[in-house]
C-alpha cells in the first residue's frame, strides 16, 4: 500500500531533534565543549543553470539570508551536540516552473549517555528543507525536482560485553518529501554491529542490517537486508579510516529478488594543523530516485547501481585565510526496469554520471565577520531525455558570529 506524508506534519513531529547523517563520518563523536554561538549571514548566487532537467537553460541571481546556532556540550556522562540554520533562497529571475522563494534550513542533534563504562545509549536526529541536493549525505538527485523535506534518526544502545567484545543495537528511521511525485520515501532499519578490539588502534566489525522502504506513487515498496565485515583503524591520532563490505540483498514487491556487493569506507585525516582531509565510497543498490521518464512512459528501476564517492578538504594559509575545496563523482546505472502502465520496458540498462566540484576561499575580516567566496561546476551526462545539463555557480557572502 502507498502511503503519501506530508512535509509539515513530519517537521512539526520531530522539530528539534536532528543531525546529519554525512558519508564523510562514520560514528563520529565530538571531543571537546563549544559554548553557545550564534551566526547571522547572506551571500549572493550568480546561477546560469537554475532549472537543471527542463528544456530551456535559464540563468538568475540568488539572494540567500540565514540565521543560525549551535553549542557543544560534553561532560562524563553526556555529550549533546545542536545546531540550527534557518534561511531561504529568492531568485530574482525565477524561470515560470519553479518557485522564486525556497527554504534553505537545517537542524540537528547529537546526543550520547554513557549509563556506565560498559553501556551506552547514541541518538543521532538530523532535518532539512532545503533546495539543492547535498552529495555529502547522499540525499536528492542532480536534477532540479524543487524543495525536499529530508530527516532521519537514529537511536542505538551500546554493550561492551569484555574489554574485546561488544556491540552495537539499533533502530534508523529516515524520509524524503518532494513537492512532485514518485521520489517520496519512507525507510526504517533494524541493525546490529558486533565489535571487536583487535589492538589499541584496531576494531573489527560485523553488520547485519535489515530495512524496509515504502516508494510514493509508482514506486515499489522493497526489502533490504546487510551482511557486511569491517574494520575501524585509527592510523595515528590525527587519522582514522572506516571500511564495510559485504553483500546487499533486495526484494522489491513486484516479486524481484536479487543480490548485490556492498561496499562503504570513510577517511578522515589532519596531514598538518593546516590542512585536513575527508573522503567517502560507497556502492550498493539504492532505494531513491527510481522513477524516471523514458521512451514517454514513467518507468520504475528495481536495481539503481550507484557508486557515490567524495572528497573534501580545508588548508589554513594563515589566521585569517583558508582555503576549501572538495569533488563528487555518482556514476548511476539503471537496471531491472518495469513501466508503470504495465507494457513491457524495452530500455535495457540505463547510465547516469554525475561530476560536483567546488573551490572556496574564506576571509577572516575580524573577530566577529568572516568573508567567502566560491565556484561550484556539476555536470551530468543521462541516457534520460533532458538530463544531460552542465551548471555553474558563483557565490559571494559575509557572515557574522557571536
Amino acid at each position: 500500500m502507498k502511503r503519501k506524508f506530508s512535509p509539515i506534519a513530519l517537521m512539526m513531529a520531530v522539530a528539534g531533534t536532528c543531525s546529519a547523517q554525512s558519508l564523510y563520518h562514520k560514528g563520529s563523536e565530538a571531543q571537546d565543549s563549544v559554548p553557545l554561538t550564534f551566526t547571522v549571514g547572506a551571500q549572493m548566487t550568480y546561477d546560469d543553470n537554475v532549472a537543471p532537467g527542463e528544456l530551456t537553460k535559464n540563468s538568475s541571481l540568488g539572494f540567500n539570508p540565514y540565521v543560525g546556532a549551535s553549542f557543544i556540550t560534553i561532560t562524563p556522562q553526556t555529550t549533546w551536540n545542536v545546531y540550527v540554520r534557518l534561511g531561504l533562497v529568492y531568485l530574482f529571475d525565477a524561470p515560470p516552473e519553479i518557485d522564486d522563494i525556497t527554504s534553505q534550513s537545517r537542524a540537528g542533534i547529537n546526543f550520547t549517555h554513557r549509563f556506565s563504562e560498559r553501556l551506552r545509549f547514541t541518538s543521532e536526529n538530523f532535518l532539512a528543507y532545503e533546495l539543492e541536493p547535498d552529495f555529502a549525505n547522499g540525499i536528492g538527485a542532480s536534477r532540479r525536482l524543487g524543495a525536499f523535506f529530508a530527516w532521519s534518526t537514529n537511536n542505538s544502545i551500546g554493550y561492551r560485553w569484555t574489554e574485546r567484545f561488544g556491540n552495537y543495537v539499533g533502530l534508523s528511521v529516515s524520509g524524503v518529501n518532494y513537492d512532485v511525485p514518485n521520489n517520496d520515501r519512507l525507510t526504517w532499519e533494524l541493525y546490529n554491529q558486533f565489535r571487536y578490539q583487535l589492538g589499541p588502534q584496531t576494531i573489527l566489525t560485523g553488520d547485519y542490517r535489515y530495512s524496509q522502504t515504502t516508494g510514493d506513487g509508482d514506486a515499489a515498496d522493497s526489502t533490504n537486508q546487510f551482511l557486511l565485515v569491517g574494520v575501524e583503524q585509527r592510523f595515528s591520532p590525527t587519522m582514522i579510516g572506516v571500511a564495510r563490505v559485504g553483500a546487499q540483498f533486495r526484494d522489491v514487491d513486484d516479486g524481484t529478488s536479487l543480490t548485490s556487493p556492498y561496499a562503504e569506507l570513510a577517511l578522515n585525516t589532519s596531514v598538518n594543523k593546516a590542512f585536513s582531509l575527508r573522503a567517502f565510497t560507497r556502492y550498493g543498490i539504492e532505494s531513491g530516485d527510481t522513477v524516471r521518464f523514458y521512451d514517454n512512459k514513467f518507468t520504475d528501476y528495481n536495481e539503481r547501481q550507484t557508486l557515490r564517492v567524495g572528497v573534501s578538504s580545508d588548508y589554513v594559509i594563515s589566521p585569517s585565510l583558508s582555503l576549501f575545496g572538495g569533488i563528487d563523482y555518482v556514476p548511476t546505472t539503471f537496471a531491472s526496469g518495469r513501466n508503470a502502465d504495465n507494457t513491457q520496458y524495452t530500455g535495457g540498462d540505463l547510465n547516469e554520471d554525475i561530476f560536483n566540484a567546488f573551490i572556496g576561499v574564506s576571509v577572516k575580516i575580524n573577530e566577529m565577520l568572516t568573508a567567502t567566496a566560491s565556484y561550484n561546476y556539476t555536470n551530468s551526462s543521462s541516457d534520460f531525455d533532458n538530463q544531460t545539463f552542465e551548471r555553474n555557480r558563483i557565490s559571494i557572502g559575509v557572515s557574522a558570529q557571536f
